[in-house]
């Protein structure tokens, strides 16, 4: 007679056995999802792989911590994929499909949205048009100030209606202190080769705006603007359907996503601009201005942009610091590219 708790422990031991490697060499067959595909792409990132098929995109998370995520267990990947859906709907219409169970069958086969116990979850959406997206128009000198209006218009309306969260002033002006003294030590680093003079010139700048400025900063916490947004708001991230897909919000630590819509658009404009798109960054404003009423300030969005700017530097620099780092050449060129902006846009509140 068959012991029913051995053969359980068993099974637990074979799930355990199927690593990462295992369920990517199987997302990548077209025969593993349910719904037909005659091919299947993959893509990698930090936090994750993105498989897509002719019609869907379906993200496994890899069980990696940092400082400010742990996916290591199963239940945490399993709220995260949760969490990722329901705030990403908030922006899109029928993108965000669900969550996908990944199983294992008891002779160890794997299965894609089988009943049974779950060894892990995945993200699944539909797949979006990648020659609409925002990033890939600008490249090819396609996009208009009327194409992207509509995006616009749609993140002011959700600004708007968003609840307005009670931030203590004061904390959140110094707060771009630390972080602004984390971007100057982190890209300082001589293993990056990056030019010490620009990195302390950009930084000392911004920190002269919040000694003798900073109160602009305070006023915006202080009247209740601080909400919670995107938190990510790149142009990739925006498809220009017949209705705007504004996609990939950042799910995983909700403080990333606490912020001023101010400074939220000032980072896609200063994105949109570096990728060619100049007529971005006045049409951004002059529509948030319209919905909102809201009319932040000049120097303060010059400020934001050159934060983000340089924060943007340390994110690209950080690539190096990966042992599989693909294009190492990239990264120093980029975080320079990304220190000059941030240069350029202290002259704005300078």
């Amino acid at each position: 007679m068959n012991d029913p708790g051995h053969s359980a422990s068993n099974t637990r031991q074979v799930r355990r056995a199927v690593g990462l490697d295992a369920k990517v060499a199987f997302l990548r067959r077209p025969d593993s999802y349910p719904e037909g595909t005659r091919s299947v792409e993959s893509i990698e990132t930090h936090m994750s792989w993105v498989f897509l098929t002719d019609a869907h995109a379906y993200k496994l998370k890899k069980p990696v911590a940092y400082d400010y995520l742990d996916f290591r267990t199963l239940a945490a990947r399993k709220r995260s994929c949760e969490a990722e859906v329901y705030l990403n709907r908030r922006l899109t219409h029928d993108v965000y499909l669900g969550t996908t169970s990944l199983t294992l069958t008891a002779d160890g086969r794997l299965v894609l949205g089988a009943f049974g116990e779950p060894i892990d979850w995945l993200v699944t959406m539909r797949r979006l048009p990648a020659d609409r997206m925002v990033d890939r128009l600008i490249e090819r000198g396609e996009l208009t100030a009327e194409q992207l209006r509509p995006a616009i218009l749609t993140l002011s309306r959700f600004y708007a209606e968003a609840p307005n969260l009670d931030i203590e002033p004061a904390a959140y002006r110094w707060q771009f202190d630390n972080e602004i003294r984390e971007i100057q030590r982190e890209m300082s680093n001589p293993a990056y080769g990056l030019d010490r003079d620009l990195i302390d010139r950009v930084c000392d700048r911004q920190r002269d705006f919040l000694a003798t400025r900073g109160e602009i900063l305070a006023r915006r916490a202080a009247e209740h603007r601080i909400l919670e947004g995107h938190g990510d708001l790149r142009p990739e991230h925006i498809c220009l359907e017949s209705e705007p897909q504004i996609i990939d919000c950042l799910e995983f630590h909700r403080p990333f996503r606490l912020l001023d819509p101010a400074d939220e658009l000032s980072f896609l404009a200063l994105e949109c601009e570096r990728l060619g798109a100049a007529f971005a960054p006045p049409m951004i404003f002059d529509v948030y201005r319209m919905v909102t009423g809201d009319t932040p300030p000049e120097p303060l969005l010059f400020f934001y942009r050159s934060f983000r700017a340089s924060l943007r530097g340390k994110i690209a620099i950080w690539h190096l610091r990966d042992e599989t780092v693909r294009e190492p050449e990239k990264w120093p060129i980029l975080a320079t590219a990304y220190l000059d902006a941030a240069e350029r846009y202290a002259e704005g509140f300078a």
